[in-house]
């Protein structure tokens, strides 16, 4: 029996896409080989990061969207860390919302059930269609309401999406993250490869950095395929 790693996490680089109102990513030198060697004796290479929290593959703090909510160190790791499910909504148009018959239908679909304490991943197709476009930020789709509200009442802890956003960008009443601080949990956006593991049951990994009072963190998303 083999164990197969699959990278869902997206590039960090300098120009990257960023959700406007975040700060951009930024990535410079703070001490070159050469300039190691002068000063210490030894060459030794080093960057300096600055970075949003929600800027990459990335994790929300329930504090993120309830300001009485646990901050990322808070959290248990089970909610990055545990068994997962990815549900194949790539038939949906990016003007359409994802609903809960939508989600109850491709379950049946792929032969695979929610237990309490899962995490769900939701490959829209997104990244493969759009990322590096202008319609990365502004054009994909999202929960409704109904939809992240029956992901919360069958127990999933993390909702992970192919977007930036697990809302459409023109839903104003950001009915995700709204499910998300009604029942205290966590999604993770930004996520990529989804096409590798749509349908399909795994052990996924998505450990946040250990902020103090972190909104979010950056994770490296991981699934781990066994068989």
């Amino acid at each position: 029996m083999g164990i197969t790693l699959i990278d869902l996490s997206q590039e960090i680089y300098q120009g990257m896409p960023v959700f406007p109102p975040h700060q951009k990513t930024m990535i410079f030198p703070n001490m070159s080989h050469e300039e190691a060697k002068a000063k210490l004796g030894f060459e030794f290479a080093t960057n300096n990061l600055l970075i949003n929290e929600h800027g990459p593959t990335h994790s929300d703090a329930i504090y993120e969207y309830d300001k009485n909510g646990a901050t990322i160190d808070e959290m248990p790791l089970e909610y990055f860390y545990g068994p997962a499910i990815c549900i194949d909504v790539s038939h949906v148009a990016p003007d359409s919302y994802i609903t809960a018959d939508i989600l109850q239908s491709q379950i049946t679909k792929a032969s695979l059930h929610i237990e309490r304490g899962d995490i769900v991943l939701l490959y829209t197709g997104h990244y493969n269609r759009s990322y590096g476009t202008e319609e990365w930020l502004t054009r994909h789709t999202g929960l409704d309401y109904g939809a992240a509200e029956w992901l919360a009442k069958q127990g999933v802890v993390n909702i992970g999406i192919d977007t930036p956003s697990i809302d459409k960008p023109d839903d104003m009443n950001f009915s995700g993250h709204l499910i998300c601080r009604n029942y205290a949990l966590t999604n993770t956006e930004n996520l990529c490869n989804l096409d590798q593991v749509a349908g399909q049951r795994f052990l996924y990994f998505g450990l946040p950095l250990k902020i103090r009072k972190g909104t979010g963190s950056p994770v490296r998303a991981v699934a781990v395929m066994i068989g």
